[in-house]
């Protein structure tokens, strides 16, 4: 290692706990490869996932800027030097990958590379992606090597090997990550599907009744019949709005692409004509959050809606979020009768108060509650701004 066995932990540590930070697939492989480029002083790096067609499903680079990588192309296929590595899970290491039989050129885009290490990262017999590194060092300062010999040694191999290992552990917790994401996500939007349909239903129901009220007094009493029609009229209404409320709820990837605050404006929404209680929400100057942290925010907020609106039998449900200083905080405040927590917690019932507490701290954050008989209930949850 060029700075040494102490410097060479010390960085093998700070990538490691670079690599652990992360939960979502694509910030995990752009941390595993830009830790691998900086703790091995190569000029390019990349981490390819491959999908199942002979292709990349992910292809992430270093070293490269964006318009190099625009002009260089599609992702490549699985053939030459990485098809070795992923389809017999063997290292390379190369004096210069341009002159190895196998390979078969690159676009005219594509930066010139020599010197190649590339390794699989792996998870038992399953290859998770191929990592590689071209160019030790810069051109002006590469280190010397041995006639016909890779100026990546065998020291860069054992270190990136160890990289390696931690890298298919981390890519294999964000995966998992996810998806338990993901079927959060689908059973939300199952929970939400099922009270909408409820409300729906209801004013369906409602409808049809008025209706027949309607059709009977036409001919003896038009007046009433007109007020009953009337009637008729705003029910099919309210059940239009609550039909256009499931089409924009349901939609995939709302906090993705609107973030917490709309997500949660939306979803408030849909519950205050959902239910009979009075449902708000308010935020003030809360900007962006790290993903995971909105992810957790909004569950935390669904959680805690959901135990309102079903359990307390409140007449008003607020949700606000906001932020202090460093701090963004999320509360949700009900009028219901309201609880016991330690008594609570002594009869083994927990409203989904552990997995509120659980979402908050495996963000970094905190959850308040705070609640007595006959005093309506606040849960509080806190997280460390960026």
């Amino acid at each position: 290692m060029t700075n040494g066995p102490r410097s060479g932990l010390t960085a093998v540590s700070t990538a490691l706990l670079a690599m652990s930070r992360h939960l979502e697939v694509r910030d995990v492989l752009k941390t595993i490869v830009v830790s691998a480029r900086e703790l091995l002083d190569a000029e390019y790096a990349a981490l390819g996932v491959p999908d199942d067609h002979g292709g990349f499903a992910q292809f992430v680079v270093d070293g490269i800027s964006d318009e190099e990588w625009k002009a260089i192309g599609p992702l490549p296929r699985q053939h030459g030097i990485l098809a070795a590595m992923l389809q017999e899970a063997t290292t390379q290491r190369l004096a210069d990958v341009r002159e190895d039989p196998r390979f078969e050129g690159w676009p005219e885009a594509h930066p010139e590379m020599s010197d190649f290490l590339g390794m699989p990262v792996a998870d038992g017999d399953e290859i998770l992606g191929a990592l590689f590194l071209a160019n030790k060092g810069t051109t002006a300062r590469r280190p010397p090597s041995e006639p016909g010999g890779c100026a990546f040694t065998a020291e860069d191999e054992e270190l990136l090997g160890v990289l390696a290992q931690h890298a298919a552990i981390a890519l294999t917790n964000a995966r998992l990550y996810e998806r338990s994401r993901e079927l959060t996500i689908a059973g939300e939007r199952s929970r939400l599907a099922h009270e909408l349909h409820d409300a729906v239903a209801q004013k369906l129901f409602s409808l049809r009744l008025t209706a027949q009220a309607a059709t009977a007094l036409v001919d003896r009493d038009p007046a009433r019949a007109k007020g009953e029609l009337q009637q008729v009229a705003q029910l099919a209404a309210e059940a239009a709005d609550e039909l256009r409320a499931a089409v924009v709820e349901l939609r995939p990837a709302g906090l993705d692409e609107d973030g917490l605050v709309a997500t949660l404006r939306t979803q408030v929404k849909v519950l205050d004509r959902a239910h009979a209680a009075h449902v708000t929400f308010a935020s003030n100057g809360v900007r962006a959050l790290p993903a995971a942290q909105e992810e957790a925010m909004l569950r935390v907020a669904q959680e805690a809606l959901h135990n309102a609106l079903r359990h307390s039998g409140a007449e008003h449900v607020e949700v606000v979020v906001s932020r202090v200083g460093p701090v963004a905080a999320l509360r949700v405040t009900d009028d219901g009768q309201g609880f016991d927590p330690s008594a609570v917690r002594r009869a083994g019932r927990h409203l989904g108060l552990v997995s509120m507490r659980d979402r908050a701290s495996g963000v970094g954050g905190r959850l308040t509650v705070t609640s007595e008989p006959g005093k309506g209930t606040t849960i509080e949850m806190e997280v460390p701004g960026v």
